[in-house]
Formats: C-alpha cells, sequence, structure tokens
C-alpha cells in the first residue's frame, strides 16, 4: 500500500491519501480523541503522540498536529497507522453514527435562498476547500448572514478567514442578493 502525502494551507495539518476509499459519503471531524470513539481508524491515529485532530473525506484523511511537534517526527507513526488500519480490514466508522453531508434543514419564509446556498456550497465550494483537506459546513442563514462551519484542514488555517470572506462571501453576494456576510461558527 502506498499513501500519498499533500501538504495544505494550514502548515499544521497533512492531507494523506490512502489510494482507497476513507468514507462512502460525507465527510466526518474528530478534533479530539475522544471523539473519535466510534472510528478505529481515527482512534489509531489520536495514538499517535502530537496528534490534535483527524478529518475524513471520501478518499482522504487529514491530520492536524500540535505546535511542538514536527511533522518529521510524526509522520512517519501516522503513514504506519493509516496502513495498520487497511491491513485490518475494520471499517473506518462503525456503528450508527455514519457521516452525512453536514446539512441542517431549513423551514419558513428563507427556505428558497437556503437552498440555493447550499446548492452553491456543494456545487462550487465544497469541492475546492476537499481539495485542500478540509470541508465547510452551513450552519444556518438569518437576516442575511450565512453561518458556515470550517473543519479539517480550514480549521485553524491562517487563510480561512480570508477565504470565508473574499472567496465564499463574494461568491454567494454575487449570486444570491440576499446575502450580506458570511461568519465562522465553532460547533
Amino acid at each position: 500500500m502506498f499513501i500519498q502525502t499533500e501538504s495544505t494551507p494550514n502548515p499544521a495539518t497533512l492531507k494523506f491519501l490512502p489510494g482507497q476509499a476513507v468514507l462512502d459519503a460525507g465527510t466526518a471531524d474528530f478534533p479530539s480523541a475522544d471523539a473519535a470513539g466510534n472510528s478505529p481508524l481515527a482512534s489509531r491515529i489520536f495514538a499517535v503522540d502530537g496528534v490534535t485532530g483527524v478529518f475524513f473525506g471520501t478518499d482522504f484523511v487529514t491530520v492536524t498536529k500540535g505546535e511542538a511537534v514536527d511533522w518529521d517526527h510524526i509522520k512517519p507513526a501516522i503513514l504506519g497507522a493509516i496502513m495498520e488500519h487497511y491491513q485490518s480490514g475494520q471499517p473506518a466508522m462503525t456503528g450508527e453514527d455514519q457521516p452525512g453531508s453536514g446539512h441542517a434543514d431549513h423551514e419558513g419564509p428563507d427556505s428558497e435562498v437556503v437552498g440555493q446556498i447550499k446548492e452553491l456550497l456543494d456545487t462550487r465550494v465544497r469541492p475546492a476547500v476537499a481539495q485542500d483537506g478540509g470541508d465547510i459546513t452551513f450552519h444556518g442563514f438569518d437576516r442575511g448572514v450565512v453561518y458556515l462551519h470550517m473543519q479539517g484542514a480550514c480549521a485553524g488555517c491562517p487563510s480561512s478567514t480570508l477565504t470565508l470572506k473574499m472567496g465564499i462571501e463574494n461568491l454567494l453576494r454575487h449570486y444570491i442578493p440576499e446575502v450580506t456576510e458570511v461568519r465562522p461558527v465553532a460547533v
């Protein structure tokens, strides 16, 4: 098994490409070892000293490290943990808590606008941030403000504010006049 690695715009996060499916659909975010209980793969990666976050896409795993840790010291152990997982035959996720696409339903007068926002996020934004090892999920729309949650490499990335304000906000405002601002939310 050959696992490729790619850097991300976030220097504390690396993207690992195992060359096979990680998830069938959606994404899964593990901001701490405690959150990794239903994932044998995330649990194995968190067992490596210095790992502070794990994120799954359909064909990649992003790993975030602590500030005091050097990639040269923990990257081989992370590669070993991913390889060991795939050799074990276990799934990346177990139980009923399978990941979805990260969308909240929205009822009421703004439902048409919310539908347009979700469509743009799914077709234009999410594929681009997945390239960088992350994801953005919709969390709400209220009085012109779109609330989004950044995950994976995007969470804590130095350029995430710029991405939100200059990229996503401008895109949404261009296509949907009702949108006036985009704000990040922490979950």
